[in-house]
């Protein structure tokens, strides 16, 4: 093919047989389609959902955070997995966030939950009562059990006029030693509860113990069911509301600890 001027320096034919009519190549393939673009923020949102239950709303900055307490509240244990549960691994990290987030003035906290783990309830409330900002509670549903130490736990707490608390005695489920140390473990871990709820509510010792030990009002334990105003005629919560009254109330507290810090805050007695 020397000298062949069909053809340019380091060129070959298609079909270098002599005699054989050439072959053309076939046409290119057309580009395919670009992929179409991940959805990034949908995907994010409700992976948002699935793992913490809260989202944030769209084209809206609000200085307040929602968080909130729903089902059963579960601590060390992993609980089945058709059970509803609030964990407190998630809440703990969301409490530390909203402290140091100067954009976060305050917290709305809503409940409707079962109760759950004692102690992870008691960690949750510990750390609502020690936030630096103005913090408000909204029991919807129910507030049970150690659900009721932190609807308590904010400087103001209101519950709708259809919701319910249940207080009753610390409960242990497994295996239990029936040894006297035994109750006194489970006496001092009521104390706990009841030294929190004292110090945060202005119930007293006395008619919360009484609330606790009644009998003769559920069917299968001993306690008592408050129902709306009921909480705040005891002086469990401060007042009967809803969505719209919990968060004027916290836009409130936070006009006035921009006025003069410390007055957005409840008052506590040391613990």
């Amino acid at each position: 093919m020397d000298g062949d001027p069909r053809f340019g320096p380091g060129d070959l034919p298609a079909n270098p047989t002599p005699g054989v009519p050439t072959v053309p190549d076939p046409p290119p393939l057309p580009d395919a389609p670009p992929a179409p673009k991940r959805r990034a923020n949908r995907n994010d949102t409700v992976e948002a959902i699935n793992e913490l239950g809260t989202t944030s709303v769209a084209q809206f900055k609000s200085n307040i955070h929602c968080l909130t307490i729903i089902g059963q509240i579960e601590g060390h244990l992993t609980l089945p997995a058709q059970n509803k549960t609030t964990k407190y691994e998630h809440l703990i990290p969301q409490l530390l966030a909203v402290e140091q987030n100067p954009e976060i003035e305050g917290v709305l906290v809503i409940l409707n939950t079962v109760g759950g783990d004692v102690e992870a309830g008691l960690a949750i409330a510990e750390m609502v009562t020690s936030l630096s900002k103005p913090t408000v509670s909204l029991v919807l549903g129910g507030g049970h059990s150690i659900g009721v130490p932190i609807a308590v736990s904010t400087d103001y707490s209101f519950i709708a006029a259809t919701a319910t608390m249940t207080i009753h005695p610390i409960r242990l489920t497994g295996l239990v030693v029936g040894v006297p140390q035994t109750y006194e473990y489970l006496d001092k871990m009521q104390d706990r509860v009841v030294r929190f709820v004292v110090n945060n509510s202005r119930i007293t010792e006395d008619k919360f113990r009484e609330l606790m030990f009644r009998t003769g009002e559920l069917a299968r334990d001993i306690g008592t069911v408050l129902v709306g105003k009921d909480a705040v005629n005891w002086g469990l919560i401060d007042g009967v509301g809803g969505i719209g009254a919990s968060v004027a109330k916290l836009q409130e507290l936070i006009r006035m600890e921009k006025e003069l810090p410390g007055s957005g805050k409840k008052r506590r007695p040391p613990s």
